[in-house]
Parts: structure tokens; C-alpha cells; sequence
């Protein structure tokens, strides 16, 4: 049963106290703080915001990387009813500019180098308050008790074009995707665990558990260290990873060709890109005593549902229906409906009914539940392209292909990747895990660009080579690239946007 709680910012301080001893976070630096010192470091910090001006309700933009003073920062701003605001670290500065103008901000807290980009960017210049990373005040202040409702933060999505798109988290929002992923990772107060996706961490600090973050750089995955991360594992005597496929692919692959055995890893996490079956049985291989996992969600829903990798190492290769995803989460509705370009903003039951395809159709997935993102931040486009009012519930619709069988979820890929063909669909998805089986192909990919079917390949081998090997793949140009562009986030996905620039579109 869940506790009253009216502000997120509780469920840590519950924790302090119950574990008050407990390492809270190990920082890159092996920098630690415990629970205790961590919720009188919150309550002086939020003290000193207090004194600088910052209440409930007001927005501040947080430019600090992930470790011990994002969480001090982030906690205290919950703690005393204002927003924290976050931009994507690897956002161009017209982009940058335009959500600070939507945010609004009343405050600005950043590491060096950020306040040194600020002096150079005229809508950080014009936020009134600039907060010190360091400073706190001696007095605590009082929790503030907030609305459910209320704003807790605000999270700016990767995008180019348009009205930036950020996610609305109030503390009610909060509070049920914190039970939701509770169930679903299952962290305990003994653990210590890694990390790298930064909202697990939250939920880590919200049962007592210890934290330590990767010695490695979010914005340059490509540069990741193995060795650095297995000494930090070995160290710490860490039993638990929740990071990126790209991440947990990486060390798998890098502990079977290092022979390194991890028998301490009893749990591995992953999420927010496709995992393959392939790469199942990495995670299988370099983690034997670890239960391994992968988990469906988005910015707007985590999770939709789940598979453990040694049941998707077990699927076919080929794919023939789609990509297992696992089964559905129990506090997530989901529908397949008609694949549709245009914006279904609300529609009775009855209609939604109509839309609904049978199980084993490919189709549009759309969510609903408690844990399910209701609004966007200043951007009623958003909300007509995303969301479906049905009476009194707002489906969400992700955007991504797939279709049902039982309580199973099969992905197929981004609907607005899929091509027509024939009867149905061709799944570029699907075509992309069998390319990526051939020899000698890295990443490839089906597109369709002026009224042509262009298969890209990412090789150092040439068209001739390459031609017989890519099967019945029903293509009318073949295209070999040195890079495929990848999507800034994971570094998993493919950027297609990017690509077909790149191809001259």
C-alpha cells in the first residue's frame, strides 16, 4: 500500500531515515556520500535556494552532470516545490535557446563550463537567478507540501525542428513511475548497483540502496572505457546494472573476448533501444549468474513491458513476426490500432474499439495507465500528435509498430519507417537485424526515398561483395556508407532523419 506522500522529494527522505547509514552514491571520483549526509545536504541546499529567491513553482534549469550535486540540486528543488528543467547535454544552441525561451526559468545552476557557455547565450544571460553548485545554508527549511499536480521536472527531448517537446513529470507522475519500475528492477537497500540511465538512480535513492556511477561520458558512448568500468565493478562490488543496450553490449562483449568473469553481477537491466537476439546471448554469456533483462518503454511510459535475455536469445533470428519485447507490464493497457498519419486528438470507446486490430496484425502500440505521461510542457501540438482522450483516460500513442499475441508484445518497428508492400508491411526493423548477421555488415537498413526502395549497408566491403549476401530482401538500390548516423541518446538507434540527408534527400 503505498504511502501518503505529497511530495517526491519524501520517498528519499523515508529512505534516510531508515537507512541513514547506507551509501547513497559513489561518484566517478569515488566521492561517496551516505543517506544521512545527502538529506542534510538537500535540506541546506534547498535553504540557501530559498534564500536566493526560488519557491514553489518556479522553474530552474539544471546544467550538472550526473553524480553526487545533480541529486543534492535536484532533490532540494523537489524538496521546496520548484521544477527542475533539463535540456539534452548535446543540444545545438538555437535549439538550447529555444527551450529556455519556452521554459521560462527563474533560475540557473551549472557546472564551470556551463556558466561560461552562459555568458555567450543571450537567453541564459536574461534568466534572473544564478545559483551556486556549492553553496548551502546552515538553517533547514521545512518540506513543502505541493499539489499532486504540481511540476516536478521538466525533461527536453531530442528533436530539431518545431516546438521543442518536453515531458510535464508532476510528483503524482513521479511517485507512479517509481512504483512502476520498483516492480520491474526490483532494487533493495543491500544493493549496489550502476546506474547509467540517470531516472534509475531516483528510484534507487527511493529504497536505500547504494549507487555508483560509470566513469564514462553519456555524450561520447564511443569512448568508453571497458576496463575503467569493470575496475569501478570490482571495486564497489557492484551486483546490479540498469544502463543502455549500448552500454551493457559493450561490456559483454569486452569481458567474453577478455575472458573477465563478473560472478558478482546477479541483475543486469536494459532499455531504450532494440536488443536482438544476438545480442541476448552476449548478455547470456558474460553475465551467467546475473538475470538479465530488457525492458520496453519510452520518455513517456517505463515499462510497457518485458523479456528476459534468455528467452530472447531463443528466438529465431530471422524474426518472422517481429522483435519479442516480452510481456506486458500489469499496470499497462496497451492497443494495436491502425497505422494513421494523422492526429486522432479524442474519440468515444466505441471508436477506439473500431480501430483496435485482432491480435497478430501489425499496427500502431498505444498505452494507457497511472504511470503513463498525461501533458507536455507549453505544447498543445504535442499533445494532439501523441495523445487520444477516450472519456476520462488519455491513451498514449508511441510511435512504434508491433502487434499482440496474448499478453506478448512484438515490435516491428517505427511506423513511420514501415513500407507499404504488397498486403501489409515491409518492417525496415526487422530487415535491419538480418543485415547486421551478415559478414562484414556493421548496421544497415531499408528506406524508401523518391518512390525507391534504397538498401544502406554499413561496411568496408563493396557492392559486388555485398550484393549476393543480402538474401530476398526486396530492394531497387543498394548503397554502401562508411557511417550510418546513430541517434545522440544510446547510440543504439539508427538516426534516419540524418541518414537520409546524408544519402541526399
Amino acid at each position: 500500500m503505498k504511502t501518503k506522500l505529497t511530495n517526491i522529494s519524501e520517498l528519499f527522505l523515508n529512505a534516510a531515515k531508515k537507512h541513514p547509514n547506507n551509501v547513497a552514491i559513489i561518484d566517478k571520483n569515488d566521492q561517496s556520500i551516505t543517506y544521512a549526509q545527502l538529506a542534510e545536504d538537500v535540506k541546506a541546499t534547498a535553504a540557501y535556494f530559498q534564500r536566493k529567491g526560488i519557491g514553489k513553482g518556479d522553474r530552474v534549469l539544471v546544467f550538472v552532470p550526473m553524480g553526487i550535486d545533480l541529486y543534492r540540486i535536484v532533490l532540494a528543488l523537489f524538496y521546496i516545490g520548484a521544477t527542475a528543467v533539463f535540456l539534452d547535454e548535446w543540444v545545438s544552441k538555437k535549439r538550447m535557446e529555444l527551450c529556455c525561451q519556452l521554459a521560462d526559468c527563474k533560475g540557473f545552476i551549472g557546472v564551470w563550463k556551463a556558466r561560461i557557455f552562459a555568458l555567450f547565450s543571450k537567453e541564459l544571460r536574461r534568466i534572473p537567478i544564478k545559483l551556486s553548485l556549492k553553496k548551502k545554508h546552515k538553517t533547514g527549511v521545512p518540506v513543502t507540501q505541493v499539489p499532486p499536480d504540481t511540476t516536478a521536472l521538466i525533461t527536453f527531448t531530442t528533436g530539431s525542428t518545431g516546438i521543442p517537446k518536453a515531458a510535464n513529470r508532476t510528483h503524482a507522475f513521479l511517485r507512479e513511475q517509481f512504483d512502476a519500475l520498483l516492480e520491474e528492477i526490483h532494487p533493495k537497500a543491500r544493493d549496489v548497483d550502476m546506474p547509467v540511465l540517470p531516472i534509475v538512480l531516483f528510484v534507487n535513492l527511493g529504497v536505500g540502496c547504494t549507487s555508483v556511477i560509470a566513469d564514462f561520458k553519456m555524450t561520447k558512448p564511443e569512448a568508453i572505457n571497458e576496463a575503467v568500468i569493470i575496475e569501478q565493478i570490482n571495486k564497489h562490488q557492484v551486483n546490479r546494472m540498469i544502463a543502455s543496450p549500448f552500454f551493457i553490449k559493450r561490456l559483454a562483449q569486452y569481458a567474453i573476448e577478455q575472458k573477465v568473469e563478473l560472478p558478482q553481477i546477479k541483475k543486469v537491466v536494459t532499455g531504450g533501444a532494440p536488443v536482438f537476439p544476438q545480442e541476448a546471448t552476449l548478455y547470456v554469456k558474460a553475465f551467467p549468474q546475473a538475470t538479465s533483462m530488457v525492458v520496453y518503454g519510452s520518455t513517456e511510459v517505463e515499462p510497457i513491458s518485458s523479456i528476459d535475455a534468455q528467452t530472447l536469445s531463443q528466438a529465431p533470428e530471422t524474426l518472422p513476426e517481429g522483435l519479442p519485447v516480452g510481456d506486458i507490464f500489469h499496470k499497462t493497457e496497451v492497443r494495436i490500432i491502425r497505422v494513421s498519419d494523422g492526429n486522432i486528438p479524442a474519440c468515444s470507446a466505441l471508436a477506439l474499439d473500431e480501430m483496435t486490430l485482432e491480435d497478430g496484425v501489425i499496427g500502431e502500440i498505444i498505452v494507457a495507465g497511472a504511470h503513463v505521461l498525461k501533458q507536455y510542457f507549453k505544447n498543445d501540438a504535442a499533445f494532439r500528435q501523441n495523445k487520444i482522450i477516450v472519456g476520462n483516460k488519455i491513451w498514449h500513442r508511441t510511435g512504434d509498430s508491433g502487434l499482440k499475441k496474448g499478453n506478448q508484445l512484438l515490435l516491428t518497428g517505427r511506423c513511420a519507417q514501415l513500407i507499404e508492400f504488397e498486403e501489409g508491411y515491409l518492417s525496415p526493423f526487422i530487415i535491419e537485424n538480418q543485415l547486421v548477421n551478415i559478414a562484414g555488415v556493421t548496421m544497415g537498413t531499408l528506406l524508401e526515398m523518391n518512390q525507391q526502395r534504397i538498401l544502406v549497408l554499413e561496411s568496408v566491403l563493396n557492392k559486388e561483395i555485398l550484393a549476393p549476401k543480402v538474401g530476398n530482401i526486396p530492394y531497387d538500390k543498394l548503397q554502401v556508407v562508411a557511417q550510418i548516423p546513430r541517434d545522440a541518446r544510446h547510440h543504439s538507434k539508427i538516426d534516419y532523419g540524418a541518414l537520409k540527408l546524408q544519402l541526399g534527400a
